[in-house]
């Protein structure tokens, strides 16, 4: 009698898939390129006249156009008070043209004309020229640096020779400062360091302006002779040619840069010993 074959079932295995929800991603806060608050213009020069308009359209003679990186052409722009673009390409209908006038030297321009703060504060091309948006942070900022400045420039003329005074401020003075004594230059130095720290500390670390003076103070001590047309120095009793001052060049900056040379550092060092 024949067995039957005992035959095993195959077993079949499952896969067993993980499933993994996807974490939510945490949103970053991005602050936004334009702020919607009230904004305040005024003028960049210290004059604050009663009334200052600035153009609102496109015309002949002044020009607002702006240029748009993304379209790649320019963009005529004007002020509609009906429209809530500040492009002509976009605004439709009859157009209300508004005045963009600053009292007193300012202009307050509410949160709800956003077409007008836009116009002013990013397309305008008067804007950081002429006018310019009042930004508190930034003008403590300028505040600081000029103060800055101003103890710098301070601390250095007090540090300063009467003969380095004397030639930064005749830069500043001219030939007047021969007639100043040791008090009038300190003090003036103190006060031009004060009023104009930037061009003081630019002329204090300008080695041609102490050159400049030398040579303005030879000349005056005839030790040196410049010519009536100002373009040739002479040297010594036979009036020896020393230099040429070259085309469009103040003849003791060009001095200056003579001194500098070999063969005026020799010319130099005499006039020393001689004055």
């Amino acid at each position: 009698m024949a067995k039957k074959a005992n035959i095993e079932s195959p077993v079949v295995e499952e896969a067993i898939v993980e499933t993994s929800t996807p974490k939510a991603v945490a949103k970053k806060d991005v602050k936004p390129d334009w702020e919607i608050r009230d904004r305040l213009y005024t003028l960049k020069t210290n004059k604050r006249p009663l009334i200052f308009t600035i153009p609102a359209k496109h015309t002949a003679k002044t020009a607002l156009l702006y240029f748009c990186p993304e379209k790649g052409y320019q963009r005529e722009i004007r002020y509609a008070t009906n429209q809530r673009s500040v492009f002509v390409d976009e605004q439709q209908g009859i157009a209300t043209l508004g005045r963009i006038v600053l009292r007193d030297g300012a202009l307050t321009v509410p949160k709800e004309n956003q077409s007008l703060q836009k116009l002013l504060s990013l397309y305008h091309p008067y804007r950081n020229e002429v006018y310019e948006e009042y930004n508190p942070v930034q003008r403590a900022n300028n505040e600081v640096n000029w103060i800055e400045y101003e103890l710098q420039a301070m601390n250095m003329a007090k540090a300063l020779s009467l003969d380095e005074a004397e030639a930064i401020l005749r830069v500043e003075f001219g030939s007047q400062v021969n007639k100043y004594s040791s008090d009038e230059l300190k003090r003036d130095i103190l006060v031009f360091a004060r009023r104009k720290p930037v061009l003081f500390l630019e002329l204090a670390n300008d080695d041609n302006v102490q050159l400049r003076n030398f040579g303005i103070k030879a000349t005056e001590a005839k030790l040196l002779k410049l010519s009536a047309d100002q373009r040739t120095f002479t040297y010594g009793d036979g009036n020896r040619k020393l230099m040429t001052v070259p085309f469009d060049e103040h003849p003791y900056s060009a001095l200056a840069s003579f001194f500098k040379t070999d063969e005026g550092l020799e010319v130099y060092k005499a006039l020393q010993k001689r004055m």
